[in-house]
């Protein structure tokens, strides 16, 4: 009789690479991001990808029918088999070849960045690159400003927007990286209304498309899902809170997680429904 096989193996196979295990059982990505690749469902049939693999976290989530999980699990869904089928099929496709190797973050090399200086937003690269994501000069020059920094031993400027607690968020058409310290950023203007958005993007966006909306309100901006809990803190404050979190597993996770706290908080991603984020919202109805 063969052996079950053991907890190291099982954790072993959930390091396997999804989107080439994907690739190997013929599904390939319909659009990718920094954090997603968006697949048609290989567990139903659908003609608007609604199932993403985050490349940060190596995980699945099928929007259509609620569920995800890891390589393992996949494989399971797939196939309608057990683990032990799953990861007899794995090793017979010679698939646990495929590591998974998650880029790196911009927190790893944040306390390489130094900041030199902070002037008006007006370089042409940076009002080209925004003008490639559809957002106003006038909306970025409200929020943000240029930003020059140092990183090892060479010089950029970015897009920044800075955050609570003195840090800077930047932004250009090659890079996503951040000076410590690192948290979220927060407009504050007396309302007892609050926006919460994911990113510097996603706020921009938002921004765009209702600004009336954004200037009448409180806005906290997490920077990184990472800081949820940190503005927990603040709900109280408010009567009316609306997030625009992003439409993957961490967004998800991260909107439950407020949803729970109490009843005037709304989920606002529903209008943005068939995109990952405002931005690629944004984007598509500014063509």
């Amino acid at each position: 009789m063969k052996k079950m096989e053991t907890p190291k193996s099982c954790e072993s196979a959930r390091n396997i690479c999804i989107v080439k295990t994907l690739a190997k059982l013929g599904h390939f990505p319909s659009k990718t991001t920094e954090k997603e690749a968006w697949f048609l469902s290989p567990l139903r049939s659908e003609t608007q990808a609604s199932f993403s693999v985050s490349l940060h976290k190596n995980l699945w989530y099928d929007f259509g029918i609620g569920k995800g999980g890891s390589t393992i699990d996949l494989i399971m869904a797939m196939k309608s088999c057990s683990v032990r089928e799953a990861l007899e099929f794995l090793q017979m496709e010679t698939i646990t070849s495929y590591s998974f190797n998650p880029p790196l973050e911009p927190q790893s090399i944040e306390n390489k960045i130094r900041i030199k200086a902070v002037e008006p937003l007006n370089h042409p690269a940076l009002r080209n690159y925004l003008k490639s994501r559809k957002i106003p000069i006038k909306i970025a020059r409200q929020y943000c400003k240029q930003v020059w920094y140092s990183s090892k031993d060479k010089q950029y400027f970015a897009i920044g927007l800075k955050n609570h607690s003195g840090g800077w968020e930047s932004r250009n058409k090659f890079y996503k990286n951040s000076s410590s310290p690192k948290t979220y950023s927060i407009v504050k203007r007396g309302s007892k209304r609050l926006l919460i958005t994911e990113g510097m993007f996603d706020f921009l966006s938002l921004a765009s498309i209702d600004e009336e909306l954004v200037k009448s309100s409180d806005c906290i901006i997490l920077n990184s899902t990472a800081f949820i809990d940190r503005i927990k803190i603040l709900i109280p404050e408010y009567d009316d809170i609306r997030l625009y979190l992003d439409n993957d597993l961490s967004g998800k996770k991260a909107a439950n997680s407020l949803l729970s706290l109490c009843d005037n908080i709304t989920d606002c991603s529903d209008s943005y429904s068939e995109y990952v984020d405002l931005n690629e919202k944004l984007k598509d109805e500014k063509v």
